[in-house]
């Protein structure tokens, strides 16, 4: 197996809806995107798949060791081998890979943020840096497709949150801010526990209106120029976008179960933001 065909195989398995934006790229972008994103995956797994804390983190410390020999000219892993031909043309640098270890690292340090502004440090490391990396992939002409990609990264992440709080509680984990959960008198007790209220609802609208004014500003924040090549992004914000209206339509029941679309919805999502040319999700998040 080849390093790309490892990444591919890897990508394919997380049933991610990443996975469904990269099909409509040209071969050689294709090959990078998929080779980050098998990265981010790797680092992912080193957290959530290790015994105890300390397992974890040897495996990060093996993988900032790893990226090192990536930028020296000496990687050995399949997927620091299929991004090693892309660093140079998709801007691709060792501090931004090094974030993404770092945020992991703060799931091993935190299972709570006091506040927003906490928590959006560990957004910007866990995801607005892999959009960044992404934007490079995709191509970009102004620098200020920059601040989309981090403001889209965040995006993200502000979703995964709202969908995944369930099994994060499940691991001990609840990323939403302590001061949210005493605003709208929620206990963190109750949400370890799957305790649904009239409450907690209110607090998922809450976070849920946050994430949709995330998507509008990273659409406001995209260069007209720069559209056309940031369709893959643009067709992950219509997938997941469509991800918070059935949470939404679900009343927010995301403690017992995890919401997910179907594939076929996804394809169908990406094609018509693809052919639109991303008119089609600006349009649905009314940026």
């Amino acid at each position: 197996m080849t390093p790309d065909q490892y990444c591919q195989e890897k990508t394919a398995q997380s049933g991610s809806s990443f996975y469904y934006s990269f099909l409509f790229l040209p071969p050689e972008r294709r090959r990078a995107i998929t080779a980050l994103y098998a990265l981010c995956r790797q680092l992912d797994d080193a957290v959530d798949e290790a015994s105890d804390a300390s397992v974890a983190r040897i495996k990060l410390a093996w993988w900032r060791t790893e990226i090192q020999k990536l930028f020296d000219g000496k990687p050995d892993h399949p997927v620091t081998k299929a991004l090693q031909p892309h660093l140079a043309s998709c801007g691709i640098t060792q501090a931004r890979l090094v974030a993404i270890v770092d945020g992991m690292e703060m799931d091993l340090d935190q299972t709570r943020y006091l506040d927003y502004a906490g928590l959006r440090k560990y957004c910007w490391h866990v995801a607005g840096v892999v959009g960044e990396l992404s934007a490079g992939i995709f191509g970009y002409s102004d620098p200020a497709t920059l601040v989309y990609a981090d403001k889209l990264g965040l995006a993200f992440q502000l979703t995964n949150i709202i969908r995944d709080v369930g099994d994060d509680a499940r691991k001990g984990r609840i990323y939403l801010p302590v001061n949210e959960l005493q605003q709208f008198d929620v206990k963190a007790s109750e949400i370890l526990n799957g305790k649904y209220s009239d409450r907690f609802t209110a607090l998922m609208q809450f976070q849920c209106d946050r994430a949709r004014a995330a998507y509008r500003d990273a659409l406001a924040a995209l260069p007209e120029q720069d559209r056309r090549p940031q369709r893959p992004g643009l067709m992950m914000a219509a997938i997941y976008y469509a991800l918070l209206d059935e949470i939404e339509d679900s009343q927010f029941q995301v403690l017992h179960q995890r919401i997910s679309l179907t594939p076929v919805r996804k394809l169908w999502l990406a094609w018509r933001t693809y052919v639109t040319g991303g008119k089609y999700v600006q349009r649905r998040i009314g940026a």
